[in-house]
Parts: C-alpha cells; sequence; structure tokens
C-alpha cells in the first residue's frame, strides 16, 4: 500500500509541473494573440489616416485595449506612447513605423525577461532587449 501511495505521489507532482508549463504557455499565446490584433488594428489606423502615417497607432483606443490585455497577463500597465522596459508593454510610433512589446514568461535564457515584439516592418518575434525606437529589435 505504501509503494502504491509513493507512486501516486510521484505521478500527481508529475503532473503538477506539466500543469504550471501549460498555464504559462497559454499566458505567452494570449499576449502572442493580443499584440497579432493590435498589428491589424494599426493598419486600420493607418488606413483610416487621411496622411496616411502611423502617427497614432499608440494613441488608439483599441490599440491600447489589445496592448492592456497582453499587458494585464504579466501584471504590468501601459501608457500610450511609452518607452518600452523590461517590465512593461509599450508602444512607440512614428509618422513611418511603429513598435509593440509586452513580457512574456518564457524564461528560456535562465531568467532573462523575454517580450514579445512585433513592428510595422513585419517583424515579429521573442526578445530579450527591448529597444525605445520604432522597431524590434
Amino acid at each position: 500500500l505504501l509503494v502504491v501511495i509513493a507512486i501516486i505521489g510521484i505521478l500527481a507532482s508529475v503532473v503538477l509541473a506539466s500543469l504550471n508549463d501549460a498555464r504559462s504557455s497559454g499566458a505567452d499565446a494570449a499576449i502572442q494573440q493580443s499584440l497579432g490584433n493590435a498589428r491589424s488594428q494599426a493598419e486600420i489606423v493607418y488606413n483610416n489616416n487621411g496622411a496616411f502615417s502611423y502617427d497614432a497607432v499608440c494613441a488608439d483606443t483599441q490599440i491600447i485595449q489589445l496592448v492592456n490585455a497582453a499587458a494585464d497577463g504579466t501584471g504590468d500597465t501601459y501608457v500610450a506612447d511609452q518607452a518600452p522596459t523590461q517590465a512593461l508593454a509599450g508602444c512607440r510610433d512614428s509618422a513611418t513605423a511603429w513598435m509593440i512589446t509586452a513580457p512574456i514568461s518564457d524564461n528560456v535564457d535562465g531568467g532573462t525577461t523575454a517580450h514579445w515584439c512585433i513592428d510595422s516592418a513585419g517583424s515579429v518575434g521573442r526578445e530579450t532587449s527591448v529597444g525605445t525606437g520604432t522597431v524590434c529589435p
């Protein structure tokens, strides 16, 4: 009976460890989806702007909601047109380009904070450093 209980305990610990990984991966997927939707909205803002400019991307209400949704997964907040930092989601725009980043929990580099980054040039991916310009590093 003790052997059976020990085996069940070992199996339960393996399942719980896998559950935490799945939860983390799910949160990262939600962040990536929110920023993917922000990319589509940024192009709508560009097309609706008579001057065909990205200047208003970070001030757009829907972009702010999408980036807040991404940031909420990590407990951070977002302020329109702020410089991204290692801890916060951020959006930067200019007349010709924009970039949005949000922290993800994918810390595969031994604890380095990772970010999901998208920009108007079509770059999308995981970054370990966050630039302050309008393109992903």
